[in-house]
C-alpha cells in the first residue's frame, strides 16, 4: 500500500511499463459520458465532494463535461488495452460561464483526470504534455489550469505553470 494524496491508502501501481502501452487519441465531442465520468473524478482527488448528479446538472461542472470544436475546445484520451486510463481537455469558456481556471475569453482552460487503476504511472504527464502539444499546435499562447492546494499539479517536475497559484489558477505559456 501506498498512502495517497489526503493519507488515503491506495494500492502500489501497477509499474511503469503500463505507460508505454498506452494509446493515445483525439478526444470527441461526442463523448459527454467520458467527460461526466472523468468531471467527476476531477474533483475527487481529495475525497467525495460532489455527485454525478452535481456534474450533469450544476453550471460549475457542466461546462466541463462539453466539448465544443466549434468554440476551438479540444482533448486526448489515454487508453490501455481498450481500457480508458485518463484524459486531458481543454475548453474556451466564455466570461459569462467562467470555470474556475477562468484567465480569459482566448485562454483553453485545462481539465485533467486520471483512473485510480493507472494513476502514479505517469500516464497524466503524458496527457498534459500531449495536450500542451495540441494547444501549441493551434497556436495558442497559454494554457491555464485550476489546482487546489495539495493537488500533484504543483509538484516539483511537472510542466511549469505560473500564474496566480494564490487563487489556484496556473498559467502556462506556449511557444
Amino acid at each position: 500500500m501506498v498512502v495517497g494524496p489526503c493519507g488515503r491508502r491506495t494500492p502500489r501501481p501497477l509499474g511503469v511499463r503500463a505507460v508505454h502501452a498506452a494509446h493515445f487519441r483525439p478526444l470527441s465531442g461526442s463523448e459527454t459520458a467520458l467527460l461526466e465520468f472523468a468531471t467527476l473524478g476531477t474533483t475527487k482527488w481529495c475525497g467525495e465532494r460532489i455527485t454525478p448528479d452535481d456534474v450533469r446538472t450544476k453550471p460549475e461542472y457542466t461546462h466541463y463535461t462539453r466539448l465544443i470544436a466549434e468554440r476551438g475546445d479540444f482533448g486526448v484520451v489515454a487508453e490501455i488495452d481498450g481500457e480508458v486510463a485518463g484524459v486531458a481537455w481543454a475548453v474556451f469558456l466564455p466570461i459569462t460561464d467562467a470555470g474556475y481556471g477562468f484567465v480569459d475569453e482566448q485562454t483553453p482552460e485545462l481539465s485533467l483526470w486520471a483512473s485510480a487503476d493507472h494513476r502514479r504511472l505517469g500516464i497524466g504527464r503524458k496527457l498534459l504534455y500531449a495536450l500542451i502539444a495540441e494547444a501549441t499546435a493551434r497556436s495558442r499562447a497559454q494554457i491555464s489550469l485550476s489546482v487546489e492546494a495539495g493537488n500533484h499539479a504543483k509538484r516539483k517536475g511537472s510542466p511549469r505553470f505560473r500564474g496566480a497559484e494564490a487563487d489556484g489558477v496556473m498559467l502556462r505559456r506556449l511557444p
